[in-house]
């Protein structure tokens, strides 16, 4: 078992293993954020199994947003397909150093593992990413989330005081 996914006998392995079908057609973005990722990782390719590579679709609608998150096992490379794009990511403590970029369609930027990062779409068309991951499971971890969203809820207290805002 790696990754929680059983090793097939490489003798009982079949092409539709290492296939996946459906790259070409575009995420349904009529959401809150604007964005959908498609994944392609070891959950729906299992003969990514041990390879350390997957990758994703990510389609944006005009001022469409994929949220800060991270990717504990991964880190990503992003090339921009159509449309232009404010990327960034944030360097860990104490610094927390901002490093951003508009990227224009052909333009590649790379977010390195654990890091929070974000991209957002800046135009006023739709936009269509490709993102290579070095983990057949990369995880993803949206922070908002993560923090706002958990089960069962951090506490408003300890939120409040680890922004610095009013719990209301």
């Amino acid at each position: 078992v790696v990754n929680g996914k059983v090793c097939k006998n490489p003798m009982m392995a079949r092409p539709e293993d290492f296939f996946f079908s459906g790259l070409d057609k575009p995420g349904n973005t009529s959401n809150p954020l604007g964005s959908m990722v498609t994944a392609v990782n070891v959950q729906n390719i299992s003969g990514l199994n041990t390879l350390g590579i997957s990758l994703a679709r990510i389609d944006f609608a005009p001022w469409g947003l994929n949220p800060p998150h991270i990717h504990p096992r991964a880190t990503e490379i992003l090339v921009v397909l159509e449309g232009c794009l404010y990327v960034g990511f944030v360097t860990s403590n104490p610094e927390n150093r901002l490093f951003t970029k508009k990227l224009y369609k052909g333009d590649v930027f790379v977010f390195p593992q654990g890091l929070i990062h974000f991209q957002q779409n800046v135009g006023k068309e739709g936009a269509v990413a490709i993102a290579g991951l070095s983990s057949q499971n990369p995880g993803v971890i949206t922070i908002a989330n993560a923090v706002f969203g958990a089960k069962p809820p951090v506490s408003d207290d300890l939120l409040a005081k680890a922004f610095q805002v009013d719990k209301k």
